[in-house]
C-alpha cells in the first residue's frame, strides 16, 4: 500500500485549526465579555450543563500549575513547544484522518495559549455534570478539541495497525 501525500489535507488541517482557534477566542469573548460570567460565577443552563467561570492556570486537570509569572511563561513556551511539533506532525502527515485530528489538538492547543499570553490562565466554563457528580473538570471549546482529536489519533492509531498488520506480527523478510 502506498500513501502519496495531498496537499489540500494540509489545507484543510489549517483550516480546521484556524476555525477552531476562532470559535474558541469567540466563545470566550462573550463568556467574558457579554455574559460576565467572572462576575456571576455560574450560569444555570440545563440540568447537567452549567456555564461555571473557572480560571485553569495549570494544563490538563490542574497539572503543572503556574503560580508566578516565571511559571507562567515557562508553561507557554512548553505549550507552545508542544504546539509546534504538533504542526510540524500535522505538515508532515499523510493521511487525512490524522491530519485533522491534529489541527484540532493544534486549534485548540492555539486558544489556550493565546489565553495564558493574555489572562495568565485559561478561561473554562463548560461545567457538564449529573446533579453533583461532575464527571468531567470545567472545560472549555480548545480542551474538548484537543481530547476529542488525541481520542481519534489514538482510535486511528489502533484500527490501522489491526488493519495493516491483519492481526500478525510485522515479519519483514529479505531476500536475495
Amino acid at each position: 500500500m502506498t500513501i502519496t501525500h495531498n496537499p489540500k489535507y494540509r489545507l484543510q488541517g489549517i483550516m480546521l485549526a484556524s476555525l477552531i482557534f476562532i470559535a474558541d477566542q469567540a466563545v470566550k469573548y462573550i463568556m467574558i465579555g457579554p455574559l460576565q460570567l467572572q462576575s456571576r460565577a455560574q450560569i444555570k443552563l440545563i440540568p447537567f450543563f452549567d456555564l461555571t467561570w473557572a480560571e485553569n492556570r495549570g494544563v490538563s486537570m490542574g497539572f503543572l500549575e503556574a503560580n508566578s509569572e516565571t511559571q507562567r511563561w515557562m508553561l507557554v513556551g512548553l505549550t507552545a513547544l508542544i504546539a509546534t511539533i504538533v504542526a510540524v506532525w500535522m505538515a508532515r502527515e499523510k493521511l487525512r484522518g490524522d491530519v485533522l485530528a491534529l489541527a484540532m489538538v493544534l486549534g485548540g492547543a492555539l486558544g489556550n495559549i493565546t489565553d495564558r499570553v493574555r489572562y495568565g490562565y485559561v478561561v473554562d466554563y463548560a461545567d457538564l455534570h449529573i446533579g453533583a457528580f461532575r464527571p468531567f473538570y470545567i472545560f472549555n471549546l480548545a480542551d474538548a478539541c484537543i481530547s476529542i482529536g488525541v481520542a481519534i489519533l489514538l482510535a486511528r492509531a489502533f484500527w490501522m495497525r489491526e488493519k495493516n498488520d491483519g492481526g500478525k506480527d510485522n515479519v519483514e523478510t529479505v531476500s536475495d
